[in-house]
């Protein structure tokens, strides 16, 4: 991982809710995480705008489908502008009653954070891009074996 931003553990300590948010199939607790006119764009290219929309959104999906859990890595952690910052992670996915990652699943996070004040960061935009590497298919092979040491880690 390379890391050129002050607020290196705030911004990763953010991505980390977003992620518990997910894992706990909270809505409210992932949309807690984002600006108020935040965004996200799922795996599939769904999108929705603000906060509350998001929690909706959440909330839905949590209630009516068994979701997957995240599992990633930071890549990088860097400033875009003052009050802006730039995170990038590599994220696999664990099926519902799995133990092991997907590899059909990883997904590249690309998130921009803004410093609201005092140093409390929030998502202003986060992307899931599906991180299928045709072309390159050892560094999925790679990825997933990353993510599976972090599965093995105590």
């Amino acid at each position: 991982m390379t890391s050129a931003h002050p607020s290196d553990a705030q911004l990763q300590a953010l991505y980390g809710a977003y992620l518990d948010g997910w894992n706990r199939r909270s809505g409210a607790a992932v949309a807690a995480c984002f600006a108020d006119d935040g965004d996200i764009i799922g795996y599939d290219g769904t999108h929705h705008h603000g906060r509350l929309a998001i929690a909706a959104h959440l909330r839905q999906i949590f209630g009516s489908h068994q979701t997957a859990a995240y599992i990633a890595v930071v890549r990088s952690v860097r400033a875009m502008a003052p009050g802006v910052a730039l995170l990038v992670a590599h994220a696999g996915m664990i099926p519902p009653g799995a133990g092991d990652v997907e590899a059909q699943f990883h997904t590249v996070h690309t998130v921009v954070a803004v410093d609201e004040g005092g140093g409390r960061w929030r998502i202003q935009l986060l992307q899931a891009t599906p991180a299928a590497w045709h072309q390159h298919p050892e560094a999925r092979d790679a990825l997933t074996e990353e993510l599976r040491g972090l599965l093995a880690s105590p």
